[in-house]
């Protein structure tokens, strides 16, 4: 392998190797059912507000804007590693949502 490619291999390992928070969410869809979403965040990120908007912003794409979203239905659940499918949402947005259910 040339010395470049082992660069790139080193970069990209790295970055499978970044812990990431998971955020258990539940949400009252304006339906009344309950809406249960991971936000996934890197670990870096200390100020819950910001992962609560990063929840807010996947609401408006489920046409269920205009919720509050603060520690009563989103807590901080566990880290783990990042996953590769997880990885372009993180770069582009800074979160990638898991849906778990009711989230259609």
């Amino acid at each position: 392998m040339c010395l470049k490619e082992e660069i790139k291999q080193t970069k990209q390992n790295k970055e499978y190797n970044m812990n990431v928070a998971i955020w258990d969410t539940y949400v009252t869809k304006k339906d009344g059912s309950i809406m249960h979403f991971d936000i996934v965040a890197p670990n870096k990120i200390q100020d819950p507000e910001v992962i609560y908007n990063f929840g807010k912003e996947y609401l408006k794409t489920k046409s269920q804007d205009g919720h509050s979203l603060s520690s009563k239905q989103c807590r901080f659940c566990h880290i783990e590693k990042m996953k590769i499918a997880w990885e372009k949402s993180i770069k582009d947005k800074g979160y990638f949502i898991i849906e778990m259910e009711n989230c259609n």
